[in-house]
């Protein structure tokens, strides 16, 4: 790895799908970084508006628009995405959210600092009232991460040189918390660098927000994919959903 923080490659993974309303604000969120060596691998899951000319309205050759043959989830359009990043750091940001300038920089410089493989950041939820900023605690073991799913996906950054290759689970809903549940699981810790550096946005049509089918969802990615059992289910399960009940609406 490149010892020199300005130097260093990070692959920025991107799924989109229909996404023409958000993309523009989230492709300009990543050109106005202050560290400027970056790709961002853009996989379109086979959209069927205008997502791609926004794409390409961008003249900027770190910009890298993948279209997917056929439609398979954001977990398969990631994962395509990730086979052709290039970085040593990857960090992942959705078709709707948004990153503050210094993303990049202060999370590169915090994981440089303390030889971190898996970072995650606290971010702000954008909302029509009041935007709430989810506060992160400073470490998360596996254990401590399945009764609080705290990690926003669009601040998290890996050094694949520490953890490995990543490629998400590949389920259709919840693929992420399973992601990074298999990455703690095999291991390793997550460190959460609690300043607010991304926007997170909460669209009223996106499946996250049916909150009793995202928590059905979990629970049997807990049982199918972790293979909890019964007990052991339920005892992370409570402390998900008070956890989630907070976070949320408190």
């Amino acid at each position: 790895m490149n010892n020199n923080s300005e130097e260093i490659l990070v692959s920025i993974i991107t799924p989109v799908y229909n996404s023409e309303k958000y993309i523009g604000d989230t492709i300009k969120s990543v050109l106005s970084q202050t560290h400027k060596n970056w790709e961002m691998i853009i996989a379109d899951d086979c959209s069927t508006d205008e997502t791609a000319l926004v794409i390409q309205s961008f003249n900027d050759d770190r910009i890298k628009y993948l279209r997917m043959t056929e439609n398979g989830g954001a977990a398969v359009a990631r994962n395509k995405a990730l086979e052709k990043a290039e970085g040593d750091f990857i960090a992942f940001l959705d078709a709707d959210d948004m990153w503050k300038p210094e993303k990049l920089e202060k999370q590169l410089r915090f994981m440089k600092e303390k030889n971190i493989g898996f970072s995650f950041t606290s971010y702000e939820i954008l909302k029509e009232m009041n935007n709430k900023i989810i506060d992160v605690p400073k470490k998360l073991n596996y254990s401590q991460f399945m009764k609080n799913t705290i990690i926003g996906t669009l601040t998290v950054m890996i050094n694949k040189n520490i953890v490995g290759d990543v490629r998400l689970v590949n389920v259709k809903k919840d693929h992420d918390s399973m992601t990074w549940a298999k990455i703690l699981r095999e291991g390793n810790n997550a460190y959460g660098l609690n300043e607010s550096l991304a926007y997170y946005r909460k669209v009223e049509s996106s499946i996250s927000n049916n909150k009793f089918n995202a928590a059905k969802t979990h629970w049997n990615n807990c049982r199918e994919i972790e293979k909890l059992s019964l007990i052991k289910c339920s005892y992370y399960f409570f402390f998900y959903s008070f956890n989630a009940l907070k976070k949320h609406f408190f």
